[in-house]
Protein backbone atom coordinates (compact mmCIF):
# COMPACT_ATOMS: atom_id res chain seq x y z
CA UNK A 1 0.00 0.00 0.00
CA UNK A 2 3.14 2.29 0.89
CA UNK A 3 4.71 1.76 -2.48
CA UNK A 4 1.20 2.23 -4.27
CA UNK A 5 0.28 5.54 -2.89
CA UNK A 6 4.05 6.66 -2.67
CA UNK A 7 4.28 6.25 -6.53
CA UNK A 8 0.72 7.82 -7.07
CA UNK A 9 2.20 10.88 -5.06
CA UNK A 10 4.93 11.07 -7.02
CA UNK A 11 3.10 11.23 -10.32
CA UNK A 12 0.50 13.48 -9.42
CA UNK A 13 3.26 15.94 -8.46
CA UNK A 14 5.48 15.38 -11.51
CA UNK A 15 2.41 16.50 -13.68
CA UNK A 16 1.33 19.72 -11.49
CA UNK A 17 3.65 21.53 -13.22
CA UNK A 18 2.82 21.09 -16.38
CA UNK A 19 -1.18 21.54 -16.00
CA UNK A 20 0.01 25.25 -14.07
CA UNK A 21 1.51 25.80 -17.24
CA UNK A 22 -1.56 24.84 -19.29
CA UNK A 23 -3.63 27.38 -16.72
CA UNK A 24 -1.06 30.11 -17.44
CA UNK A 25 -1.39 29.64 -21.30
CA UNK A 26 -4.98 29.32 -21.23
CA UNK A 27 -5.06 32.90 -20.54
CA UNK A 28 -5.38 32.63 -16.37
CA UNK A 29 -3.79 35.46 -14.51
CA UNK A 30 -1.03 33.67 -12.33
CA UNK A 31 -1.81 34.75 -9.14
CA UNK A 32 -5.58 35.02 -9.46
CA UNK A 33 -5.26 30.83 -10.87
CA UNK A 34 -3.09 30.18 -8.00
CA UNK A 35 -5.26 31.87 -5.21
CA UNK A 36 -8.19 30.08 -5.95
CA UNK A 37 -6.61 26.96 -6.62
CA UNK A 38 -5.07 26.65 -2.83
CA UNK A 39 -8.10 29.05 -1.24
CA UNK A 40 -10.19 26.54 -2.54
CA UNK A 41 -8.29 23.53 -1.47
CA UNK A 42 -7.62 24.62 1.75
CA UNK A 43 -11.11 25.64 2.33
CA UNK A 44 -12.58 22.21 1.47
CA UNK A 45 -9.92 20.24 3.06
CA UNK A 46 -10.90 22.17 6.70
CA UNK A 47 -14.92 21.62 5.63
CA UNK A 48 -14.32 18.01 5.26
CA UNK A 49 -12.46 17.67 8.94
CA UNK A 50 -15.56 20.22 10.52
CA UNK A 51 -18.11 17.44 9.02
CA UNK A 52 -16.23 14.84 10.41
CA UNK A 53 -16.36 15.96 14.31
CA UNK A 54 -12.25 17.16 14.20
CA UNK A 55 -10.94 20.55 14.49
CA UNK A 56 -9.97 22.70 11.19
CA UNK A 57 -10.94 25.47 10.94
CA UNK A 58 -10.09 27.25 14.69
CA UNK A 59 -6.08 26.70 13.38
CA UNK A 60 -6.96 30.15 10.77
CA UNK A 61 -6.80 32.12 14.47
CA UNK A 62 -3.18 30.93 15.23
CA UNK A 63 -0.23 33.04 13.90
CA UNK A 64 1.82 30.12 13.04
CA UNK A 65 -0.85 28.88 10.11
CA UNK A 66 -0.80 32.30 8.68
CA UNK A 67 3.19 32.29 8.83
CA UNK A 68 3.67 28.84 7.10
CA UNK A 69 0.77 29.92 4.99
CA UNK A 70 3.24 32.43 3.77
CA UNK A 71 6.47 30.33 3.25
CA UNK A 72 5.07 27.22 1.92
CA UNK A 73 2.08 28.25 -0.64
CA UNK A 74 2.02 32.12 -0.87
CA UNK A 75 5.90 32.74 -1.56
CA UNK A 76 6.66 29.40 -3.37
CA UNK A 77 3.62 29.41 -5.87
CA UNK A 78 3.24 33.51 -6.27
CA UNK A 79 7.01 32.84 -7.85
CA UNK A 80 6.35 29.49 -9.66
CA UNK A 81 2.59 30.93 -10.94
CA UNK A 82 4.07 34.00 -12.13
CA UNK A 83 7.32 32.13 -13.80
CA UNK A 84 5.47 29.69 -15.74
CA UNK A 85 4.31 32.54 -17.93
CA UNK A 86 8.31 32.21 -19.26
CA UNK A 87 9.36 28.85 -18.63
CA UNK A 88 9.13 25.52 -19.69
CA UNK A 89 7.12 23.45 -16.82
CA UNK A 90 9.96 21.06 -16.70
CA UNK A 91 12.80 23.98 -16.39
CA UNK A 92 10.53 24.77 -13.60
CA UNK A 93 10.40 21.86 -11.75
CA UNK A 94 13.72 21.07 -11.78
CA UNK A 95 14.54 24.80 -10.41
CA UNK A 96 12.03 24.26 -8.18
CA UNK A 97 14.10 20.96 -6.67
CA UNK A 98 16.43 22.55 -4.99
CA UNK A 99 14.57 22.99 -1.62
CA UNK A 100 16.81 21.12 -0.12
CA UNK A 101 19.72 23.42 -0.51
CA UNK A 102 17.18 26.50 0.71
CA UNK A 103 16.38 24.20 4.05
CA UNK A 104 19.78 23.80 4.61
CA UNK A 105 20.54 27.04 3.76
CA UNK A 106 18.24 28.35 6.56
CA UNK A 107 19.15 25.96 9.16
CA UNK A 108 22.49 27.22 9.22
CA UNK A 109 21.79 30.78 9.44
CA UNK A 110 18.81 30.61 11.67
CA UNK A 111 18.90 27.34 13.58
CA UNK A 112 22.57 27.40 13.77
CA UNK A 113 22.59 23.89 12.23
CA UNK A 114 26.42 22.95 11.38
CA UNK A 115 26.38 21.19 7.84
CA UNK A 116 28.18 18.41 6.95
CA UNK A 117 30.62 18.17 4.35
CA UNK A 118 28.79 15.84 1.94
CA UNK A 119 25.97 18.26 2.70
CA UNK A 120 28.03 21.04 1.38
CA UNK A 121 29.26 19.03 -1.91
CA UNK A 122 25.74 17.95 -2.71
CA UNK A 123 24.58 22.07 -2.58
CA UNK A 124 28.14 23.16 -4.48
CA UNK A 125 26.87 20.09 -7.31
CA UNK A 126 23.39 21.53 -7.69
CA UNK A 127 24.24 24.79 -8.02
CA UNK A 128 26.34 23.95 -10.40
CA UNK A 129 23.50 22.33 -12.54
CA UNK A 130 21.58 25.10 -11.85
CA UNK A 131 24.21 27.28 -13.70
CA UNK A 132 24.63 24.60 -16.60
CA UNK A 133 20.72 25.05 -16.73
CA UNK A 134 20.66 28.82 -17.44
CA UNK A 135 24.39 28.91 -19.06
CA UNK A 136 22.86 29.36 -22.71
CA UNK A 137 20.64 32.58 -21.40
CA UNK A 138 23.58 33.74 -19.56
CA UNK A 139 26.28 33.40 -22.39
CA UNK A 140 23.89 34.90 -24.89
CA UNK A 141 24.32 38.34 -26.87
CA UNK A 142 20.84 39.43 -26.06
CA UNK A 143 20.01 37.17 -22.49
CA UNK A 144 16.28 36.76 -22.58
CA UNK A 145 15.69 38.95 -19.24
CA UNK A 146 12.35 37.82 -18.43
CA UNK A 147 13.38 34.19 -18.94
CA UNK A 148 16.22 34.66 -16.41
CA UNK A 149 13.90 37.28 -13.84
CA UNK A 150 11.27 34.08 -13.57
CA UNK A 151 14.41 31.36 -13.33
CA UNK A 152 15.29 33.33 -10.57
CA UNK A 153 12.00 33.98 -8.81
CA UNK A 154 11.81 29.90 -8.41
CA UNK A 155 14.50 29.91 -6.73
CA UNK A 156 14.06 32.24 -4.61
CA UNK A 157 10.13 30.72 -4.52
CA UNK A 158 12.66 27.76 -2.66
CA UNK A 159 13.16 30.22 0.61
CA UNK A 160 9.59 30.17 1.11
CA UNK A 161 9.23 26.49 0.82
CA UNK A 162 12.26 25.72 2.91
CA UNK A 163 10.81 28.34 5.86
CA UNK A 164 7.52 27.04 5.62
CA UNK A 165 8.49 23.53 6.25
CA UNK A 166 10.67 23.75 8.62
CA UNK A 167 8.34 26.19 10.78
CA UNK A 168 5.29 23.34 10.25
CA UNK A 169 8.29 20.69 11.25
CA UNK A 170 8.79 22.47 14.26
CA UNK A 171 5.28 23.11 15.29
CA UNK A 172 4.10 19.38 14.88
CA UNK A 173 7.03 18.22 16.77
CA UNK A 174 5.87 20.27 19.34
CA UNK A 175 2.29 19.56 19.19
CA UNK A 176 2.19 16.07 18.41
CA UNK A 177 -1.38 15.53 18.51
CA UNK A 178 -2.05 18.33 15.84
CA UNK A 179 -3.45 16.96 12.61
CA UNK A 180 -0.69 17.51 9.10
CA UNK A 181 -3.86 17.56 7.49
CA UNK A 182 -5.74 20.42 9.27
CA UNK A 183 -2.58 22.35 9.26
CA UNK A 184 -1.85 21.90 5.31
CA UNK A 185 -5.58 23.10 5.14
CA UNK A 186 -4.80 25.85 6.68
CA UNK A 187 -1.59 27.17 5.75
CA UNK A 188 -2.88 26.72 1.89
CA UNK A 189 -6.24 28.93 2.86
CA UNK A 190 -4.12 31.22 4.58
CA UNK A 191 -1.35 31.16 1.44
CA UNK A 192 -4.24 31.46 -0.96
CA UNK A 193 -5.80 34.27 0.68
CA UNK A 194 -2.44 36.37 0.64
CA UNK A 195 -2.12 35.65 -3.67
CA UNK A 196 -5.61 36.92 -3.73
CA UNK A 197 -5.26 40.23 -2.29
CA UNK A 198 -1.94 40.25 -4.40
CA UNK A 199 -4.26 39.85 -7.72
CA UNK A 200 -6.68 42.22 -6.83
CA UNK A 201 -3.66 44.82 -6.34
CA UNK A 202 -1.44 43.87 -9.30
CA UNK A 203 -3.46 41.69 -12.02
CA UNK A 204 -6.36 42.84 -14.77
CA UNK A 205 -8.59 39.85 -15.62
CA UNK A 206 -9.46 40.00 -19.28
CA UNK A 207 -12.31 37.33 -19.44
CA UNK A 208 -12.08 37.15 -23.39
CA UNK A 209 -8.56 36.43 -23.23
CA UNK A 210 -9.53 33.37 -20.93
CA UNK A 211 -9.74 30.02 -22.93
CA UNK A 212 -12.77 28.49 -20.47
CA UNK A 213 -12.49 24.60 -21.31
CA UNK A 214 -8.54 24.40 -20.84
CA UNK A 215 -8.29 27.00 -17.90
CA UNK A 216 -11.22 25.03 -16.14
CA UNK A 217 -9.80 21.78 -16.20
CA UNK A 218 -6.29 23.15 -14.87
CA UNK A 219 -7.99 24.67 -11.73
CA UNK A 220 -9.87 21.87 -11.39
CA UNK A 221 -7.04 19.22 -11.13
CA UNK A 222 -4.63 21.51 -9.38
CA UNK A 223 -7.67 21.86 -6.76
CA UNK A 224 -8.35 18.01 -5.84
CA UNK A 225 -5.66 16.14 -7.38
CA UNK A 226 -2.58 18.12 -6.87
CA UNK A 227 -3.44 19.85 -3.53
CA UNK A 228 -5.79 17.93 -1.99
CA UNK A 229 -5.33 14.74 -2.75
CA UNK A 230 -1.76 15.07 -3.37
CA UNK A 231 -0.97 16.80 0.15
CA UNK A 232 -3.09 14.35 1.64
CA UNK A 233 -1.28 11.34 0.40
CA UNK A 234 1.79 13.03 1.31
CA UNK A 235 0.85 13.83 4.93
CA UNK A 236 -0.30 10.61 4.96
CA UNK A 237 3.07 9.24 4.19
CA UNK A 238 4.86 10.82 7.36
CA UNK A 239 2.43 9.08 9.27
CA UNK A 240 2.47 5.61 8.08
CA UNK A 241 6.59 6.05 7.26
CA UNK A 242 8.62 9.12 8.32
CA UNK A 243 9.40 12.58 8.33
CA UNK A 244 11.81 11.91 5.07
CA UNK A 245 10.89 9.30 2.86
CA UNK A 246 7.90 11.19 1.59
CA UNK A 247 10.20 14.23 0.30
CA UNK A 248 11.90 11.79 -1.67
CA UNK A 249 9.59 12.78 -4.21
CA UNK A 250 12.25 16.00 -5.48
CA UNK A 251 14.50 12.87 -6.75
CA UNK A 252 11.51 11.79 -9.08
CA UNK A 253 9.02 14.46 -10.11
CA UNK A 254 11.54 16.65 -11.74
CA UNK A 255 12.09 13.56 -14.29
CA UNK A 256 8.80 13.09 -14.83
CA UNK A 257 7.69 16.60 -15.50
CA UNK A 258 10.29 16.87 -17.82
CA UNK A 259 9.34 14.25 -19.79
CA UNK A 260 5.75 15.42 -20.09
CA UNK A 261 6.29 18.51 -21.29
CA UNK A 262 8.72 17.63 -24.00
CA UNK A 263 6.27 14.74 -24.65
CA UNK A 264 2.80 16.00 -24.32
CA UNK A 265 3.59 19.90 -24.76
CA UNK A 266 6.32 20.22 -27.35
CA UNK A 267 9.28 21.22 -24.45
CA UNK A 268 12.55 21.70 -25.88
CA UNK A 269 14.77 19.81 -24.19
CA UNK A 270 18.34 20.98 -25.22
CA UNK A 271 21.70 19.27 -24.38
CA UNK A 272 22.15 22.25 -21.33
CA UNK A 273 18.50 21.28 -19.85
CA UNK A 274 19.42 17.47 -19.67
CA UNK A 275 22.77 18.24 -18.37
CA UNK A 276 21.52 21.22 -15.94
CA UNK A 277 18.29 18.63 -14.78
CA UNK A 278 20.73 15.73 -14.22
CA UNK A 279 23.76 17.38 -12.57
CA UNK A 280 20.55 19.63 -9.96
CA UNK A 281 19.42 16.10 -8.94
CA UNK A 282 22.24 14.28 -8.76
CA UNK A 283 23.58 17.30 -5.85
CA UNK A 284 19.94 16.79 -4.15
CA UNK A 285 20.81 13.24 -3.39
CA UNK A 286 24.52 13.94 -2.60
CA UNK A 287 23.09 15.92 -0.59
CA UNK A 288 20.19 13.68 0.61
CA UNK A 289 22.61 10.95 0.99
CA UNK A 290 23.57 10.34 4.50
CA UNK A 291 19.39 10.53 5.26
CA UNK A 292 18.33 7.67 2.09
CA UNK A 293 21.16 5.27 3.46
CA UNK A 294 19.97 5.81 7.03
CA UNK A 295 16.37 5.12 5.96
CA UNK A 296 17.38 1.79 3.58
CA UNK A 297 19.41 0.50 6.66
CA UNK A 298 16.05 0.98 8.57
CA UNK A 299 13.82 -0.44 6.53
CA UNK A 300 16.65 -3.80 5.85
CA UNK A 301 16.09 -3.79 9.95
CA UNK A 302 12.45 -3.80 9.98
CA UNK A 303 11.89 -6.26 7.21
CA UNK A 304 14.34 -9.03 8.70
CA UNK A 305 12.71 -8.40 12.30
CA UNK A 306 9.30 -9.60 10.36
CA UNK A 307 10.67 -12.48 8.65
Amino acid sequence: MVVLLYSLMCAIFGTTFLVIKLGVDAGLPPLLSASLRFFAAGALLLLGLRLRGKPSFGLLARKETWLIGCGSTFVTFATLYWAEQHLDSGTAAVLSATAPIAVLLLQSVFWKKRSTKLERRGALVSFAGVVVLLLPSLAAVHPDRLWLLSAALVLLGQIGYASGSLLQRRLLTKEPALSPIALNGGQMLAGGAGMALLSLLTERIDPSAVEPLPALASLLYLIVIGSMLGHSLFAWLIRATNAFFPSTWLYISPALALGLGAALYGERLSGFTAAGSLIVLAGIVLLRLPELKSQLLAAKKRSREAA
